[in-house]
């Protein structure tokens, strides 16, 4: 019987059959974000989407954006639990695009590892076609690719990109926001996808497992910093929808924290004191900080402090917004209100991420654990 013949590829350590096992895992997931617009199936080259969708739109205007999920997958690869950083990759990135006031597409996905293992592959793009269903997303493409020698075997990288559309005259942002409105804070569900290398840093230093038991959380201390990242898109959608002009700004509480972000999209000439005492940082984040010797203060350049989203309202509007999204289980609640008076002495946050905004500073001190107040 002749031998099979050899294959330099896999002897080079690349298993194309693993990548094409992993994509008839991943097929029904992903077909269960398509709508009509959505066009070719899964599998080609280019991911198709039909644009007459937008004839409707008087000035179509898109919006893009592209992230990752960070060192938060090195926790899921030391557990072996790959179904929920799909669902922090849709939060890191098309939760961005709602910032705009812009309804989501499609998106694509990137996967680069060291080895495929199929079955992980299709946890890992299970999560983000769930997270796709829920903001309403189309999952139409994406590359797995694997990198022996580059990656270790058991290593993965998650990256991806989304494509919005917003109409020219419904865009949010500072050029809407006015002295007097209302700044509101919806609830994170933890860490969400940023700052995880000083997590893993303080864990490390502490000589703490992933797989040990956390005391404080009733599960394992890799299960608790797992926690997924909460979707905001459909909500904020809806919020604008329901109050209109009412809406004048959003920012997602993502690399740098609350006032970094909260500043991009002020005015120049602007200012707000986030008061610290309308909320009390959840558990995760006091446990963590006591842990690396830190006050919860030192970290508010890094975590979200149980912050996931700012929302800029005017002021007859903020109470019916914070209704509206609590009904759709986000608590929410006011944290400042906009000035444009001269900037009071202080250590305001200004010029974050090369945008000339506002002016941001945090100021007093968190509610305690039993308030009542805020996101407890």
């Amino acid at each position: 019987m002749a031998e099979a013949p050899r294959n330099p590829y896999s002897d080079a350590g690349v298993d194309t059959a693993a990548g094409d096992r992993a994509v008839e895992l991943m097929k029904a997931a992903v077909r269960r974000t398509h709508g009509p617009e959505v066009l070719g199936g899964v599998g080609g080259f280019a991911g198709l989407f039909d644009a007459s969708a937008l004839l409707g739109y008087s000035r179509p205007l898109l919006a893009s954006s592209t992230d990752g999920v960070g060192t938060k997958v090195a926790i899921a690869q030391a557990i072996d639990k790959h179904d929920t950083i799909g669902l922090d990759l849709v939060g890191m990135v098309v939760d961005d695009i709602v910032v705009v006031g812009a309804k989501p597409l499609f998106m694509t996905d990137y996967i680069a590892c060291g080895k495929i293992f199929p079955e992980r592959i299709a946890d890992i793009v299970a999560g983000i076609a769930r997270g796709c269903a829920e903001t309403g997303t189309a999952l139409v493409g994406g590359e797995t690719a694997e990198h022996p020698g580059l990656l270790g075997p058991h290593d993965y990288d998650v990256a991806g990109a989304a494509t919005g559309v917003v109409e020219a005259d419904r865009i949010l942002g500072a050029e809407r926001v006015r002295p007097g409105d209302v700044v509101l804070a919806l609830a994170s569900s933890g860490l969400h996808s940023n700052g995880y290398s000083l997590v893993r840093h303080i864990v490390s230093g502490r000589g703490i497992q992933y797989g040990d038991v956390a005391a404080d959380f009733g599960v394992t201390w890799g299960e608790a910093l797992l926690e997924p990242t909460r979707l905001y898109t459909t909500p904020l959608l809806g919020l604008v929808d329901a109050l209109g002009d009412g809406v004048h700004a959003l920012t997602h509480v993502t690399g740098g924290g609350i006032a970094a972000n909260l500043a991009r999209v002020l005015p120049r000439g602007t200012w707000v004191d986030v008061d610290r005492a309308s909320w009390s940082p959840p558990p995760v984040f006091r446990v963590l900080a006591d842990l690396g010797g830190l006050s919860l203060t030192e970290t508010e350049g890094t975590w979200n402090l149980g912050i996931g989203f700012l929302a800029v309202v005017s002021a007859g509007k903020a109470d019916a917004a914070a209704a509206h999204l609590a009904a759709l289980g986000i608590q929410t609640w006011p944290v400042g209100t906009i000035h444009d008076s001269p900037l009071p002495d202080g250590d305001f946050e200004q010029g974050a991420k090369g945008v000339d905004g506002g002016a941001v500073r945090l100021v007093g001190a968190y509610a305690d654990g039993s308030s009542e107040t805020g996101a407890n």
